[in-house]
Protein backbone atom coordinates (compact mmCIF):
# COMPACT_ATOMS: atom_id res chain seq x y z
CA UNK A 1 0.00 0.00 0.00
CA UNK A 2 1.10 3.40 -0.84
CA UNK A 3 0.76 6.66 0.91
CA UNK A 4 -1.58 9.07 -0.35
CA UNK A 5 -1.60 12.90 0.22
CA UNK A 6 -3.90 15.08 -1.54
CA UNK A 7 -2.57 17.63 -3.93
CA UNK A 8 -3.92 20.49 -0.96
CA UNK A 9 -1.45 19.60 1.15
CA UNK A 10 1.57 18.24 -0.90
CA UNK A 11 1.57 22.08 -2.27
CA UNK A 12 2.00 23.45 0.97
CA UNK A 13 5.21 21.56 1.15
CA UNK A 14 6.52 23.53 -1.92
CA UNK A 15 8.11 26.75 -1.57
CA UNK A 16 5.44 29.45 -1.51
CA UNK A 17 5.74 33.42 -1.29
CA UNK A 18 5.85 32.91 2.64
CA UNK A 19 8.67 31.08 1.99
CA UNK A 20 10.55 34.41 1.02
CA UNK A 21 9.64 36.08 4.75
CA UNK A 22 10.86 32.81 6.81
CA UNK A 23 14.14 33.15 4.55
CA UNK A 24 14.26 36.92 5.55
CA UNK A 25 13.70 36.27 9.41
CA UNK A 26 16.39 33.04 9.41
CA UNK A 27 18.89 34.90 7.67
CA UNK A 28 18.36 37.90 9.89
CA UNK A 29 18.52 35.63 12.71
CA UNK A 30 22.34 33.90 11.83
CA UNK A 31 23.66 37.55 10.92
CA UNK A 32 23.18 38.87 14.15
CA UNK A 33 24.02 35.29 16.42
CA UNK A 34 27.38 35.53 13.84
CA UNK A 35 27.44 39.51 14.76
CA UNK A 36 27.24 38.89 18.52
CA UNK A 37 29.50 35.94 18.55
CA UNK A 38 32.42 37.95 17.12
CA UNK A 39 32.45 40.47 19.63
CA UNK A 40 32.89 38.49 22.43
CA UNK A 41 34.32 34.85 21.42
CA UNK A 42 38.70 35.73 22.38
CA UNK A 43 38.32 39.23 22.28
CA UNK A 44 40.46 41.19 25.21
CA UNK A 45 38.36 43.04 27.61
CA UNK A 46 40.76 46.14 26.84
CA UNK A 47 38.80 46.24 23.74
CA UNK A 48 35.90 47.52 25.18
CA UNK A 49 37.66 49.70 28.11
CA UNK A 50 39.46 51.33 25.57
CA UNK A 51 36.16 51.21 23.45
CA UNK A 52 33.42 54.62 24.55
CA UNK A 53 29.65 54.35 24.48
CA UNK A 54 28.41 56.33 21.66
CA UNK A 55 24.88 58.17 22.02
CA UNK A 56 24.73 58.40 18.29
CA UNK A 57 21.32 56.44 17.60
CA UNK A 58 22.49 54.77 14.77
CA UNK A 59 24.75 52.50 17.43
CA UNK A 60 21.40 51.29 19.02
CA UNK A 61 20.59 48.34 16.52
CA UNK A 62 23.80 47.03 17.46
CA UNK A 63 23.43 47.78 21.01
CA UNK A 64 19.71 46.45 21.15
CA UNK A 65 21.06 43.02 19.46
CA UNK A 66 23.62 42.71 21.97
CA UNK A 67 21.35 43.13 24.53
CA UNK A 68 18.78 41.45 23.10
CA UNK A 69 20.93 38.30 22.82
CA UNK A 70 22.28 38.16 26.63
CA UNK A 71 18.54 38.23 27.83
CA UNK A 72 17.44 35.23 25.75
CA UNK A 73 21.21 33.27 26.74
CA UNK A 74 19.70 33.97 30.52
CA UNK A 75 16.55 33.05 29.58
CA UNK A 76 17.87 29.19 28.49
CA UNK A 77 19.48 28.77 31.83
CA UNK A 78 16.51 30.27 33.58
CA UNK A 79 14.18 27.21 31.78
CA UNK A 80 16.85 25.25 32.82
CA UNK A 81 16.84 25.67 36.04
CA UNK A 82 13.23 26.23 36.69
CA UNK A 83 12.67 22.89 35.19
CA UNK A 84 15.35 20.97 37.84
CA UNK A 85 14.75 23.18 40.90
CA UNK A 86 11.30 23.63 41.12
CA UNK A 87 10.28 20.54 39.75
CA UNK A 88 12.54 18.53 42.78
CA UNK A 89 10.81 21.55 45.02
CA UNK A 90 7.73 20.01 44.51
CA UNK A 91 8.57 16.23 44.23
CA UNK A 92 9.91 16.21 47.25
CA UNK A 93 9.01 17.28 50.43
CA UNK A 94 12.07 16.98 52.02
CA UNK A 95 13.54 18.83 49.49
CA UNK A 96 10.76 21.55 49.19
CA UNK A 97 11.52 22.29 53.14
CA UNK A 98 15.36 23.61 51.77
CA UNK A 99 14.65 24.37 48.41
CA UNK A 100 11.79 26.77 48.53
CA UNK A 101 13.60 28.48 51.70
CA UNK A 102 16.67 29.47 49.90
CA UNK A 103 14.36 30.72 45.98
CA UNK A 104 12.69 33.00 48.62
CA UNK A 105 16.54 34.39 49.51
CA UNK A 106 17.92 34.18 46.28
CA UNK A 107 15.15 36.46 44.57
CA UNK A 108 15.35 39.03 47.21
CA UNK A 109 18.84 39.34 46.81
CA UNK A 110 19.59 42.32 45.30
CA UNK A 111 21.77 42.08 41.54
CA UNK A 112 24.19 44.09 43.12
CA UNK A 113 24.92 41.61 45.82
CA UNK A 114 25.50 38.81 42.95
CA UNK A 115 27.59 41.25 41.34
CA UNK A 116 30.25 41.83 44.12
CA UNK A 117 31.27 38.10 43.78
CA UNK A 118 30.09 36.82 40.74
CA UNK A 119 32.36 39.36 38.38
CA UNK A 120 35.50 38.67 40.13
CA UNK A 121 34.33 34.88 39.44
CA UNK A 122 33.73 34.87 36.11
CA UNK A 123 36.30 37.74 34.91
CA UNK A 124 38.78 34.98 36.61
CA UNK A 125 37.72 32.12 35.08
CA UNK A 126 38.12 33.90 31.63
CA UNK A 127 41.10 36.51 32.43
CA UNK A 128 41.57 39.41 30.13
CA UNK A 129 38.82 38.22 27.98
CA UNK A 130 35.35 40.18 26.88
CA UNK A 131 33.55 36.62 27.59
CA UNK A 132 33.91 36.81 31.20
CA UNK A 133 32.67 40.05 31.70
CA UNK A 134 29.35 38.35 29.19
CA UNK A 135 28.66 36.07 31.33
CA UNK A 136 28.87 38.20 34.44
CA UNK A 137 26.21 40.28 32.72
CA UNK A 138 24.28 36.88 31.43
CA UNK A 139 24.18 35.65 35.35
CA UNK A 140 22.92 39.24 36.41
CA UNK A 141 20.41 39.18 33.78
CA UNK A 142 19.34 35.40 34.71
CA UNK A 143 18.81 36.27 38.32
CA UNK A 144 16.57 38.75 37.76
CA UNK A 145 14.40 36.21 34.89
CA UNK A 146 14.71 32.52 36.88
CA UNK A 147 12.97 33.21 40.42
CA UNK A 148 9.10 34.35 39.32
CA UNK A 149 9.71 31.35 36.20
CA UNK A 150 10.41 28.72 39.29
CA UNK A 151 8.04 29.94 41.39
CA UNK A 152 5.34 29.92 38.82
CA UNK A 153 6.47 26.36 37.74
CA UNK A 154 6.21 25.10 41.18
CA UNK A 155 2.45 26.29 41.83
CA UNK A 156 1.55 24.69 39.07
CA UNK A 157 3.13 21.55 39.94
CA UNK A 158 1.39 21.75 43.38
CA UNK A 159 -1.73 22.48 42.15
CA UNK A 160 -2.15 19.60 39.60
CA UNK A 161 -5.76 18.28 39.79
CA UNK A 162 -6.13 15.22 41.29
CA UNK A 163 -8.17 13.27 38.37
CA UNK A 164 -5.50 14.34 35.81
CA UNK A 165 -2.89 12.47 38.34
CA UNK A 166 -5.12 9.61 38.86
CA UNK A 167 -5.31 9.38 34.81
CA UNK A 168 -1.76 9.54 34.71
CA UNK A 169 -1.36 6.50 37.18
CA UNK A 170 -3.80 4.75 34.72
CA UNK A 171 -1.67 5.01 32.33
CA UNK A 172 1.45 3.93 33.95
CA UNK A 173 3.24 6.88 33.09
CA UNK A 174 6.59 7.10 33.73
CA UNK A 175 8.08 9.98 36.17
CA UNK A 176 9.63 11.31 32.30
CA UNK A 177 6.46 11.23 30.63
CA UNK A 178 3.94 12.29 33.16
CA UNK A 179 6.97 15.69 33.15
CA UNK A 180 6.26 16.15 29.71
CA UNK A 181 2.75 15.30 29.03
CA UNK A 182 1.55 16.34 32.38
CA UNK A 183 3.07 18.74 34.45
CA UNK A 184 4.66 20.87 31.62
CA UNK A 185 1.78 21.00 29.10
CA UNK A 186 -0.66 22.08 32.84
CA UNK A 187 2.12 24.79 33.86
CA UNK A 188 2.21 26.18 30.27
CA UNK A 189 -0.12 29.15 30.67
CA UNK A 190 1.30 31.05 33.51
CA UNK A 191 4.77 29.86 32.79
CA UNK A 192 4.74 31.60 29.46
CA UNK A 193 3.36 35.48 31.14
CA UNK A 194 6.27 34.81 33.62
CA UNK A 195 8.46 33.90 30.78
CA UNK A 196 7.08 37.63 29.38
CA UNK A 197 7.99 38.82 33.01
CA UNK A 198 11.10 37.27 32.95
CA UNK A 199 12.28 38.98 30.17
CA UNK A 200 10.75 42.45 30.63
CA UNK A 201 12.65 42.42 34.24
CA UNK A 202 15.69 41.48 32.39
CA UNK A 203 15.51 45.14 30.76
CA UNK A 204 14.08 46.60 34.46
CA UNK A 205 18.37 45.57 35.37
CA UNK A 206 19.57 46.50 32.34
CA UNK A 207 21.72 48.81 33.52
CA UNK A 208 23.05 47.49 36.41
CA UNK A 209 24.27 44.04 34.09
CA UNK A 210 25.54 45.74 31.45
CA UNK A 211 27.66 49.03 32.94
CA UNK A 212 29.22 47.75 35.70
CA UNK A 213 30.84 49.50 38.89
CA UNK A 214 32.75 46.60 41.82
CA UNK A 215 35.28 48.28 43.64
CA UNK A 216 38.02 48.77 41.32
CA UNK A 217 36.15 46.72 38.59
CA UNK A 218 34.83 49.04 35.76
CA UNK A 219 33.76 47.93 32.53
CA UNK A 220 30.57 48.89 29.76
CA UNK A 221 29.45 46.12 27.93
CA UNK A 222 28.39 47.45 24.36
CA UNK A 223 24.05 47.18 24.87
CA UNK A 224 21.47 49.59 25.81
CA UNK A 225 22.11 49.67 29.53
CA UNK A 226 25.31 50.90 29.07
CA UNK A 227 23.96 53.56 26.24
CA UNK A 228 21.69 54.63 28.74
CA UNK A 229 23.62 54.71 32.09
CA UNK A 230 26.13 56.93 29.73
CA UNK A 231 23.32 59.24 28.09
CA UNK A 232 22.67 59.16 32.31
CA UNK A 233 26.00 60.23 33.45
CA UNK A 234 26.18 63.48 30.02
CA UNK A 235 22.59 64.23 31.07
CA UNK A 236 21.84 63.83 27.34
CA UNK A 237 18.17 63.50 27.55
CA UNK A 238 17.45 63.24 23.61
CA UNK A 239 19.59 59.89 24.09
CA UNK A 240 17.67 58.33 26.72
CA UNK A 241 14.14 59.20 24.08
CA UNK A 242 16.25 56.69 21.64
CA UNK A 243 17.04 54.25 23.91
CA UNK A 244 12.84 54.01 25.07
CA UNK A 245 12.39 54.00 21.20
CA UNK A 246 14.58 51.43 20.64
CA UNK A 247 13.70 49.24 23.65
CA UNK A 248 9.83 50.00 22.13
CA UNK A 249 11.00 48.44 19.08
CA UNK A 250 12.62 45.59 20.88
CA UNK A 251 10.20 44.52 22.52
CA UNK A 252 7.49 44.61 19.95
CA UNK A 253 9.37 42.40 17.96
CA UNK A 254 10.01 39.41 20.10
CA UNK A 255 5.95 39.93 21.00
CA UNK A 256 5.08 39.53 17.76
CA UNK A 257 7.31 36.82 16.58
CA UNK A 258 8.06 34.89 19.58
CA UNK A 259 5.51 35.50 22.78
CA UNK A 260 1.79 36.03 20.98
CA UNK A 261 2.61 32.78 19.29
CA UNK A 262 3.17 31.30 22.41
CA UNK A 263 0.26 32.64 23.74
CA UNK A 264 -2.19 31.59 21.25
CA UNK A 265 -0.05 27.47 21.51
CA UNK A 266 -0.62 27.50 25.06
CA UNK A 267 -4.16 28.18 25.28
CA UNK A 268 -4.76 24.74 24.03
CA UNK A 269 -3.07 23.41 27.70
CA UNK A 270 -5.78 25.41 29.45
CA UNK A 271 -7.29 22.75 31.94
CA UNK A 272 -11.58 22.73 31.03
CA UNK A 273 -14.06 20.19 30.04
CA UNK A 274 -16.09 22.50 27.75
CA UNK A 275 -14.71 23.96 23.84
CA UNK A 276 -13.55 27.42 24.52
CA UNK A 277 -14.78 30.19 21.77
CA UNK A 278 -11.26 29.81 19.22
CA UNK A 279 -8.91 32.91 19.84
CA UNK A 280 -7.90 34.92 16.45
CA UNK A 281 -4.66 33.07 15.56
CA UNK A 282 -1.39 35.52 15.26
CA UNK A 283 -0.15 36.42 12.23
CA UNK A 284 3.69 34.67 12.96
CA UNK A 285 1.59 31.29 13.92
CA UNK A 286 -0.36 31.87 10.59
CA UNK A 287 3.33 32.47 8.64
CA UNK A 288 4.62 29.16 10.44
CA UNK A 289 1.66 27.20 9.30
CA UNK A 290 2.02 28.31 6.01
CA UNK A 291 5.54 28.36 5.09
CA UNK A 292 7.22 25.04 3.82
CA UNK A 293 10.31 25.58 5.30
CA UNK A 294 9.09 26.12 9.12
CA UNK A 295 6.83 23.56 8.22
CA UNK A 296 9.12 21.19 7.63
CA UNK A 297 11.86 22.04 10.06
CA UNK A 298 8.62 22.33 12.43
CA UNK A 299 7.45 18.88 11.55
CA UNK A 300 11.38 17.47 12.29
CA UNK A 301 11.45 18.82 15.49
CA UNK A 302 8.53 17.84 16.55
CA UNK A 303 8.85 14.17 15.61
CA UNK A 304 12.08 14.15 17.70
CA UNK A 305 10.73 15.94 20.78
CA UNK A 306 7.77 13.52 20.65
CA UNK A 307 9.82 10.28 20.51
CA UNK A 308 12.61 11.68 23.41
CA UNK A 309 9.06 12.61 25.11
CA UNK A 310 7.65 9.38 25.21
CA UNK A 311 10.50 7.62 26.25
CA UNK A 312 10.12 5.29 29.03
CA UNK A 313 12.81 6.57 31.06
CA UNK A 314 12.18 5.19 34.70
CA UNK A 315 9.73 3.00 35.97
CA UNK A 316 5.97 3.62 35.45
CA UNK A 317 3.24 3.60 38.22
CA UNK A 318 1.83 0.88 38.42
CA UNK A 319 0.39 1.22 42.15
CA UNK A 320 -1.71 3.11 44.17
CA UNK A 321 0.56 5.84 45.87
CA UNK A 322 -1.02 6.49 49.72
CA UNK A 323 0.14 10.10 49.35
CA UNK A 324 -0.90 10.85 52.95
CA UNK A 325 0.95 7.96 54.59
CA UNK A 326 3.15 9.53 57.46
CA UNK A 327 6.45 10.07 56.91
CA UNK A 328 9.11 8.39 58.36
CA UNK A 329 10.80 10.43 62.06
CA UNK A 330 14.20 8.81 61.60
CA UNK A 331 14.61 10.35 57.82
CA UNK A 332 13.35 13.49 58.91
CA UNK A 333 15.23 13.82 61.67
CA UNK A 334 18.55 12.80 59.89
CA UNK A 335 17.40 15.11 57.09
CA UNK A 336 17.17 18.04 59.85
CA UNK A 337 20.12 17.34 61.00
CA UNK A 338 22.62 17.54 57.84
CA UNK A 339 20.47 20.96 56.82
CA UNK A 340 21.22 22.10 60.76
CA UNK A 341 25.01 21.51 60.54
CA UNK A 342 25.24 23.04 56.95
CA UNK A 343 23.37 26.10 58.36
CA UNK A 344 25.42 26.54 61.32
CA UNK A 345 28.70 26.14 59.20
CA UNK A 346 27.82 28.26 56.65
CA UNK A 347 26.18 30.98 59.75
CA UNK A 348 29.81 30.70 60.99
CA UNK A 349 31.37 31.55 58.29
CA UNK A 350 29.60 34.32 57.47
CA UNK A 351 29.33 35.74 60.74
CA UNK A 352 33.63 34.95 60.83
CA UNK A 353 33.60 36.97 57.94
CA UNK A 354 31.64 40.07 58.67
CA UNK A 355 32.94 39.98 62.18
CA UNK A 356 36.27 40.64 60.83
CA UNK A 357 36.05 44.30 59.75
CA UNK A 358 32.31 45.16 61.46
CA UNK A 359 31.07 46.02 65.12
CA UNK A 360 27.43 45.51 66.18
CA UNK A 361 26.32 49.18 65.52
CA UNK A 362 27.03 47.63 61.95
CA UNK A 363 23.99 45.11 62.66
CA UNK A 364 21.82 47.56 64.10
CA UNK A 365 22.24 50.16 61.15
CA UNK A 366 21.64 47.37 58.36
CA UNK A 367 18.42 46.30 60.62
CA UNK A 368 17.36 49.95 60.62
CA UNK A 369 17.72 50.36 56.83
CA UNK A 370 16.16 46.89 56.23
CA UNK A 371 12.85 47.97 58.57
CA UNK A 372 12.91 51.34 56.01
CA UNK A 373 12.64 49.39 53.19
CA UNK A 374 10.14 47.00 54.49
CA UNK A 375 7.94 49.69 55.32
CA UNK A 376 8.06 50.72 51.81
CA UNK A 377 7.55 46.96 50.46
CA UNK A 378 4.19 46.30 52.36
CA UNK A 379 2.92 49.94 51.52
CA UNK A 380 3.96 49.51 47.62
CA UNK A 381 2.53 45.72 47.56
CA UNK A 382 -0.91 47.05 48.86
CA UNK A 383 -1.20 49.49 46.27
CA UNK A 384 -0.33 46.94 43.52
CA UNK A 385 -2.69 44.35 44.32
CA UNK A 386 -5.30 46.80 45.10
CA UNK A 387 -4.95 48.56 41.60
CA UNK A 388 -3.87 45.37 39.39
CA UNK A 389 -5.78 42.46 40.76
CA UNK A 390 -9.41 43.93 39.02
CA UNK A 391 -7.51 45.32 36.10
CA UNK A 392 -5.99 41.75 35.25
CA UNK A 393 -9.15 39.61 35.65
CA UNK A 394 -11.03 41.64 33.10
CA UNK A 395 -7.91 41.94 30.97
CA UNK A 396 -7.32 37.65 31.48
CA UNK A 397 -10.75 36.86 30.93
CA UNK A 398 -11.03 38.78 27.67
CA UNK A 399 -9.20 37.36 24.69
CA UNK A 400 -9.68 40.91 22.68
CA UNK A 401 -7.97 43.23 25.37
CA UNK A 402 -5.03 40.34 25.93
CA UNK A 403 -4.08 41.03 22.74
CA UNK A 404 -3.80 44.58 23.01
CA UNK A 405 -2.35 44.71 27.11
CA UNK A 406 0.12 42.28 26.08
CA UNK A 407 2.30 44.34 24.42
CA UNK A 408 2.07 47.16 26.68
CA UNK A 409 2.92 45.31 29.24
CA UNK A 410 5.82 43.94 28.91
CA UNK A 411 6.55 47.68 27.45
CA UNK A 412 5.89 49.43 31.10
CA UNK A 413 7.18 46.31 33.03
CA UNK A 414 10.54 46.25 31.16
CA UNK A 415 10.66 49.77 31.67
CA UNK A 416 13.94 50.59 33.69
CA UNK A 417 13.73 53.08 36.86
CA UNK A 418 16.70 54.71 35.84
CA UNK A 419 14.79 56.29 32.92
CA UNK A 420 12.55 58.05 35.33
CA UNK A 421 15.93 59.07 37.44
CA UNK A 422 15.51 62.89 35.79
CA UNK A 423 12.00 64.20 35.96
CA UNK A 424 12.44 62.37 39.46
CA UNK A 425 15.35 63.67 40.62
CA UNK A 426 14.85 67.18 38.90
CA UNK A 427 10.83 67.23 40.68
CA UNK A 428 12.82 66.32 44.26
CA UNK A 429 15.70 69.07 44.28
CA UNK A 430 12.88 71.91 42.72
CA UNK A 431 10.46 71.43 45.71
CA UNK A 432 12.65 70.13 48.45
CA UNK A 433 10.65 67.44 49.35
CA UNK A 434 11.54 64.65 51.62
CA UNK A 435 13.62 61.56 48.81
CA UNK A 436 12.90 58.41 51.26
CA UNK A 437 9.35 59.06 50.79
CA UNK A 438 9.52 60.34 46.88
CA UNK A 439 11.79 57.52 45.88
CA UNK A 440 9.79 54.94 46.96
CA UNK A 441 7.40 55.15 44.14
CA UNK A 442 10.20 53.88 41.79
CA UNK A 443 10.25 50.72 43.46
CA UNK A 444 6.52 50.17 42.42
CA UNK A 445 7.51 50.42 38.72
CA UNK A 446 9.21 46.97 39.17
CA UNK A 447 6.53 45.36 41.66
CA UNK A 448 3.67 45.69 40.57
CA UNK A 449 4.11 43.72 37.16
CA UNK A 450 4.60 40.13 38.86
CA UNK A 451 0.82 40.67 40.12
CA UNK A 452 -0.71 41.58 36.93
CA UNK A 453 0.76 39.22 34.47
CA UNK A 454 0.18 36.24 37.09
CA UNK A 455 -3.52 37.50 37.77
CA UNK A 456 -3.55 37.73 33.80
CA UNK A 457 -2.65 34.19 33.53
CA UNK A 458 -4.66 32.70 36.36
CA UNK A 459 -7.71 34.60 35.07
CA UNK A 460 -7.14 33.24 31.26
CA UNK A 461 -6.40 29.98 32.12
CA UNK A 462 -10.00 29.95 34.48
CA UNK A 463 -11.87 27.22 33.02
CA UNK A 464 -14.73 28.05 30.61
CA UNK A 465 -17.26 25.35 32.45
CA UNK A 466 -16.96 27.50 35.29
CA UNK A 467 -17.63 30.72 33.55
CA UNK A 468 -20.87 28.48 32.08
CA UNK A 469 -21.72 27.52 35.02
CA UNK A 470 -21.21 30.81 37.24
CA UNK A 471 -23.39 32.52 33.90
CA UNK A 472 -26.63 30.06 34.06
CA UNK A 473 -26.76 30.97 38.20
CA UNK A 474 -26.19 34.68 37.24
CA UNK A 475 -23.55 35.05 40.18
CA UNK A 476 -22.66 39.06 39.88
CA UNK A 477 -20.83 41.56 42.16
CA UNK A 478 -19.21 41.00 45.30
CA UNK A 479 -20.68 37.47 45.41
CA UNK A 480 -19.10 36.53 42.36
CA UNK A 481 -15.39 38.14 43.24
CA UNK A 482 -15.59 36.14 46.66
CA UNK A 483 -17.31 32.59 45.78
CA UNK A 484 -15.87 32.52 41.92
CA UNK A 485 -12.72 34.80 40.50
CA UNK A 486 -10.65 35.07 44.04
CA UNK A 487 -10.38 31.47 44.51
CA UNK A 488 -9.96 30.89 40.99
CA UNK A 489 -6.92 33.46 40.75
CA UNK A 490 -5.62 33.10 44.26
CA UNK A 491 -2.77 30.40 43.56
CA UNK A 492 -1.89 32.85 40.38
CA UNK A 493 -1.94 35.94 42.63
CA UNK A 494 0.07 34.47 45.72
CA UNK A 495 3.05 33.20 43.14
CA UNK A 496 2.74 36.82 41.63
CA UNK A 497 3.01 38.65 45.25
CA UNK A 498 5.68 36.66 46.92
CA UNK A 499 7.34 37.27 43.24
CA UNK A 500 6.75 40.97 43.75
CA UNK A 501 7.64 41.14 47.15
CA UNK A 502 10.86 39.61 46.27
CA UNK A 503 11.08 41.93 43.57
CA UNK A 504 10.40 45.15 45.45
CA UNK A 505 13.36 44.27 47.97
CA UNK A 506 15.42 43.45 44.93
CA UNK A 507 14.48 47.27 42.98
CA UNK A 508 15.43 48.77 46.16
CA UNK A 509 18.72 49.05 44.94
CA UNK A 510 17.61 51.10 41.96
CA UNK A 511 14.78 52.87 43.53
CA UNK A 512 17.11 54.70 46.60
CA UNK A 513 19.52 55.99 44.85
CA UNK A 514 18.89 58.15 42.17
CA UNK A 515 21.35 60.26 40.10
CA UNK A 516 20.96 62.65 37.21
CA UNK A 517 24.38 64.38 36.20
CA UNK A 518 25.78 65.96 39.31
CA UNK A 519 22.69 65.63 41.68
CA UNK A 520 22.62 62.53 43.83
CA UNK A 521 19.72 61.50 45.93
CA UNK A 522 19.75 58.21 48.85
CA UNK A 523 16.61 57.49 50.13
CA UNK A 524 17.30 55.50 53.45
CA UNK A 525 16.95 51.78 53.28
CA UNK A 526 18.79 48.70 52.84
CA UNK A 527 18.81 48.95 48.72
CA UNK A 528 20.69 52.40 48.86
CA UNK A 529 23.01 50.29 51.98
CA UNK A 530 24.05 48.28 49.93
CA UNK A 531 24.62 49.88 46.36
CA UNK A 532 27.17 52.24 48.19
CA UNK A 533 28.45 49.09 49.47
CA UNK A 534 29.23 48.11 46.72
CA UNK A 535 30.34 51.06 44.58
CA UNK A 536 32.80 51.35 47.42
CA UNK A 537 33.83 47.88 47.17
CA UNK A 538 32.82 47.07 50.80
CA UNK A 539 32.25 43.25 50.55
CA UNK A 540 32.25 42.79 54.21
CA UNK A 541 28.92 45.19 54.31
CA UNK A 542 27.44 44.28 51.00
CA UNK A 543 27.48 40.43 52.64
CA UNK A 544 25.99 42.02 56.05
CA UNK A 545 23.17 43.74 53.89
CA UNK A 546 22.31 40.85 51.77
CA UNK A 547 21.82 38.80 54.70
CA UNK A 548 19.70 41.18 56.81
CA UNK A 549 17.50 41.01 53.70
CA UNK A 550 17.45 37.25 53.37
CA UNK A 551 16.43 37.49 57.28
CA UNK A 552 13.44 40.11 56.17
CA UNK A 553 12.31 38.33 53.53
CA UNK A 554 11.89 35.04 55.19
CA UNK A 555 10.24 36.16 57.90
CA UNK A 556 7.81 37.82 55.86
CA UNK A 557 7.45 35.20 53.69
CA UNK A 558 6.38 32.32 56.71
CA UNK A 559 3.95 34.53 58.41
CA UNK A 560 2.13 36.10 55.20
CA UNK A 561 2.67 34.35 52.17
CA UNK A 562 3.40 30.84 52.70
CA UNK A 563 0.27 30.28 54.90
CA UNK A 564 -1.65 31.84 52.09
CA UNK A 565 -0.12 29.83 49.80
CA UNK A 566 -1.01 26.56 51.57
CA UNK A 567 -4.31 27.48 52.06
CA UNK A 568 -4.71 28.21 48.41
CA UNK A 569 -2.91 24.83 47.30
CA UNK A 570 -5.85 22.85 50.02
CA UNK A 571 -8.66 24.70 49.05
CA UNK A 572 -8.72 25.84 45.61
CA UNK A 573 -7.43 23.16 43.41
CA UNK A 574 -9.10 21.95 40.86
CA UNK A 575 -10.26 18.66 40.43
Amino acid sequence: MTNYTPPALAGRRLPNRWDGVALLLVMGLLIGLVDVGRGTIATPIAAIQNTPIHLDPSYLPFYALRSTARMFAALFFSFLFTFTYATLAAKSRRAGMVLIPILDILQSVPILGFLTFTVTFFMALFPGQVMGAELAAVFVIFTSQAWNMAFSFYQALTTLPNDLQEVARSFRLSSWQKFWRLDVPFAMPGLIWNTMLSMSGGWFFVVASEAVTVGNTNFALPGIGSYVATALAQKDIKAIGYAILAMLVVILLYDQLIFRPLVAWSGKFRFETTASVPAPEPWMLKLLRRTALFRTIGDGIGDALGAVFRLRLGAGVRVQIDENREPSRIVDGLWFGVIALVAAYAGWKIVGFIAGSLHWHDLGTAVLMGAYTMTRVIVLMSIAALVWVPIGVWIGLRPGATRIAQPIAQFLAAFPANLLFPPVVIAIVYFHVNASIWLSPLMLIGTQWYVLFNVIAGAAAFPGDMKEAVANFRVRGWLWWRKVMIPGILPYFITGAITASGGAWNASIVAEVASWGSNKLVAQGLGAYIAQATNNGDTARVVLGVVVMSVFVITFNRILWRPLYAYATRRTTLG
